[in-house]
C-alpha cells in the first residue's frame, strides 16, 4: 500500500544543503501497522508531513519516490494529491483538541469535512451518527452538539477517528494518537483503532516515541534518528533483539510498572539540529553512542539486513541477544526512592478537603448544578516524602495539586502547611515560600523574552522574596541552581527558544528551586518529553530529593513513572481516593478494580503478553 523508497528530503541552511531526511526505505502492506518511533527532531512526522505534501518551505525532495496504491506521489499534481488527502489517505493528529475548531460543534465540523468528501447533505447526518456510535461514543446525537472543550480528550480523539474512517481510506497516518490521554484513554483509543483497521482492511503508520507501545501494535517498526533510519524490522525483534544502540536505549530509559527496579541508564547529550547534521560526516550518533569507534565518524554507516527482515545501520551493531539491563552497579540492584520521615510531623496535610464547582444550566441558566472535583479528601506528606497521585483524567488529581498550592480555595474541610492553617495572608505567604509548583508544559511555563539567568531567579524580582533571597548573590545564585539541575554555565545567557524539552523543563524545575522550597508540586512535568530526556529528569528529582530533602508530590498517568519516583502513591477516580498505599504493595497487589484496571492499560515490558485489553466503557 505504502512504498517509500530512498528518500531524501534537503534543506538549505546558510547557503549549504542539509539532508533533513537521509535515504529512507519504508514498505507497509494492507492491513498492516508500520511503527516510527524515535526522540523529538528525529524526523517521525516529517514523514508524515511529506505524504501529505505539507513540505515546509525551503525544503524539497532530491531524491526518492512515494508509491501509494501504484501511484507516485512525488509525480502528482498538488490538484490530484489533495484529491487523495481525506478520502484515500487519512490523519489523526496528535493533539485532538487543538485539531478540532473551537467554534465549531462536532456536528459542524463533521459535516464541514463530509463536505469535503462529496457526501450529499442529506446523508450526512446519518453517516456522522454512524460514525460517532462505530467509536462507543455515547449519546452520539447528544454529543453532536457539543463544543470541543466539553469533551474530554479521549473523546476528542475518538471524534477525530471516526472521522478518518469515514471515507473508507486506505491509508492512515496516526501521529502521536495518544500522547495526551490517560493510560485507560490510550488502551482503549488504540484498541479501537485496531478494530477499526480491521473492519476496513486499512494500512496504518503509527508515529510514536514510545517504542514498548508501538512493539504491541506494529508488526514492523522503523527507529529514526536525526533523520535516518538507524533499525528497522519486525516490531518484536526490535524491542526484544535490538541491534542499534539508540534502539536499547529508548528501551531502556522506560521505567517499569512490574519487575525489579533499576536506575534509569540516561542517554548522554542530544540530538543534532538540522544546521549541526551538516557538519557531521559520519554516523549521526556516533556523538552518543557509547560504543562508537573512530571509524564512526568518518563516512555514514549503510543500511545492512542482520537477520531476516531484520536492518541496522551500524558498523558495529549489537550482539544478537536478548535485551538485559546493563550490568554495572550503578544501573542495577533495588532503586530506592525518598520515604521522608515518617515520624516527623507532616509537611502538608489536607483534612476531609473538598471541592465543589458550581454552575447555571438551562432556561436562563435557572438550574444550579454542582460538580465535586474533590471529596472528602484526607493526605499528609511528610517531609522529604515522595507522593504520587494517579487516576484518568477528570479523577481529581490536577484539584488537589491546585488546593496543595493555592490556586483554587477548599470548599470544605482543612488544609494544614506546617502545621499552620492556610487561611491568613500571612500563612498564605509562607505557603509560597514552602510550596512550588512545577508546570505540565516546560514551552508555555517560560516566558520567551526572558534568559535563563532571568527565569531562574525570577523570584528575587518579588518584593516578597527580596529580603530572603537578597542574602545570596543572584547571579551566584543562578550558577548554583543550573548545577542542581545539571545544565552548563553557558546556558544562563540562553532563551527558551535555544533550549531542547528537556532542557525547559530542567530550567522549569531550577525557577522552583530557586525559594528552596520544602515541598515540589509537579504536575504531568514529563508526560511531554522524550524517554530519554524523562529518565534524565527522573533521576534529577531523585537526586535533588536525596541532597537537599525536598518532598514531592507527582500528579501522572504514567504508573510506571510514579513507581520510579514515588514511595506512596494515591489512586483517585471521580474525586475519590479509592485506594492507598506503599506503591509496591499496591501495585504488587491492586485491591481496588479500578487499580487493576489502571495497570492493565500500561504496555507490558514483554511484547508477547496481549495488549491492549478489551476496551472499557465509560
Amino acid at each position: 500500500m505504502l512504498g517509500i523508497s530512498h528518500l531524501t528530503l534537503t534543506a538549505r541552511r546558510s547557503g549549504a544543503k542539509v539532508d533533513l531526511l537521509r535515504d529512507i526505505s519504508l514498505t507497509l502492506e494492507r492491513g498492516k501497522v508500520l511503527g516510527l518511533v524515535g526522540e523529538s527532531g528525529a524526523g517521525k512526522s516529517m514523514i508524515g508531513r511529506v505524504i501529505a505534501g505539507h513540505t515546509p518551505a525551503g525544503f524539497e525532495i532530491t531524491r526518492g519516490s512515494i508509491m501509494f496504491d501504484g501511484l507516485d506521489l512525488l509525480t502528482l499534481d498538488s490538484k490530484t494529491w489533495r484529491q487523495l488527502l481525506g478520502r484515500r489517505i487519512a490523519f489523526v493528529p496528535q493533539e485532538p483538541l487543538t485539531a478540532l475548531n473551537p467554534v465549531l460543534t462536532i456536528a459542524q465540523t463533521f459535516d464541514e469535512h463530509l463536505a469535503h468528501l462529496g457526501v450529499p447533505s442529506r446523508e450526512r447526518q446519518r453517516s456522522m451518527l454512524q460514525q460517532l456510535e462505530s467509536v462507543h461514543l455515547p449519546k452520539p446525537n447528544e454529543l453532536a452538539e457539543r463544543y470541543p472543550h466539553e469533551l474530554s480528550g479521549g473523546q476528542c480523539q475518538r471524534v477525530l477517528i471516526a472521522m478518518a474512517f469515514v471515507a473508507n481510506p486506505a491509508l492512515i497516518v496516526a501521529d502521536e494518537p495518544t500522547t495526551a490521554l490517560d493510560v485507560v484513554s490510550q488502551a482503549n483509543v488504540l484498541q479501537l483503532l485496531a478494530g477499526q483497521r480491521r473492519i476496513h482492511h486499512t494500512a496504518m503508520l503509527l508515529i510514536t516515541h514510545d517504542l514498548r507501545l508501538a512493539a504491541h501494535v506494529c508488526d514492523d517498526i522503523a527507529v529514526f534518528y536525526a533523520g535516518e533510519q538507524v533499525e528497522y524490522g519486525p516490531a518484536r525483534a526490535v524491542l526484544r533483539r535490538s541491534r542499534h544502540h539508540y534502539t536499547w536505549a529508548l528501551d531502556h530509559a522506560t521505567p517499569d510498572v512490574h519487575g525489579p527496579q533499576r536506575l534509569l541508564p540516561t542517554l548522554g547529550g542530544q540530538m543534532p539540529g538540522v544546521a549541526a547534521m551538516g557538519a557531521i560526516t559520519g554516523c549521526r550518533f556516533a556523538a552518543r553512542c557509547p560504543q562508537r569507534q573512530p571509524a564512526c565518524t568518518q563516512e555514514p554507516p549503510a543500511l545492512v539486513e542482520q537477520a531476516a527482515g531484520h536492518w541496522v545501520r551500524c558498523i558495529a551493531p549489537r550482539e544478537l541477544t536478548a535485551n538485559h539491563a546493563p550490568a554495572d552497579d550503578s544501573h542495577s540492584g533495588a532503586w530506592k526512592v525518598p520515604r521522608g520521615d515518617p515520624a516527623a510531623p507532616p509537611l502538608v496535610e489536607l483534612r476531609d478537603a473538598t471541592l465543589r464547582y458550581s454552575a447555571r444550566r438551562g432556561l436562563l441558566g435557572r438550574r444550579k448544578v454542582h460538580n465535586i472535583a474533590v471529596n472528602r479528601l484526607s493526605l499528609k506528606v511528610q517531609p522529604g516524602e515522595f507522593v504520587g497521585i494517579v487516576g484518568e483524567s477528570g479523577s481529581g488529581k490536577s484539584s488537589v495539586a491546585r488546593l496543595i498550592v493555592g490556586a483554587e480555595s477548599l470548599t470544605s474541610g482543612r488544609l494544614l502547611v506546617n502545621g499552620q492553617e492556610r487561611s491568613s495572608a500571612h500563612a498564605l505567604r509562607l505557603t509560597r515560600e514552602q510550596v512550588q509548583m512545577i508546570f505540565q508544559d516546560p514551552h508555555s511555563a517560560l516566558n520567551p523574552r526572558r534568559s535563563v539567568f532571568r527565569l531562574l531567579t525570577q523570584a528575587y524580582e518579588s518584593d516578597q522574596m527580596a529580603a530572603k533571597l537578597q542574602r545570596n548573590p543572584r547571579e551566584q545564585h543562578a550558577r548554583q541552581l543550573l548545577n542542581d539541575v545539571g545544565m552548563p554555565q553557558d546556558a544562563l545567557t540562553r532563551f527558551p527558544s535555544q533550549l531542547s524539552g528537556g532542557q525547559k523543563q530542567r530550567v522549569n524545575i531550577g525557577r522552583a528551586l530557586c525559594v528552596m522550597p520544602q515541598l515540589l508540586v509537579a504536575d504531568e512535568i514529563v508526560s511531554g518529553l522524550d524517554v530519554s530526556v524523562q529518565a534524565q529528569v527522573l533521576n534529577m528529582l531523585i537526586e535533588l530529593g536525596r541532597r537537599h530533602g525536598i518532598a514531592l508530590v507527582l500528579i501522572s498517568h504514567d504508573l510506571s513513572v510514579v513507581r520510579y519516583l514515588c514511595s506512596r502513591v494515591v489512586v483517585m477516580q471521580r474525586g475519590d481516593v479509592v485506594e492507598e498505599g506503599e506503591t509496591e504493595a499496591v501495585f504488587a497487589n491492586p485491591r481496588h478494580p479500578y487499580t487493576r484496571l489502571l495497570l492493565t492499560s500500561v504496555p507490558p515490558a514483554d511484547p508477547s503478553v496481549a495488549w491492549p485489553p478489551a476496551p472499557v466503557a465509560h
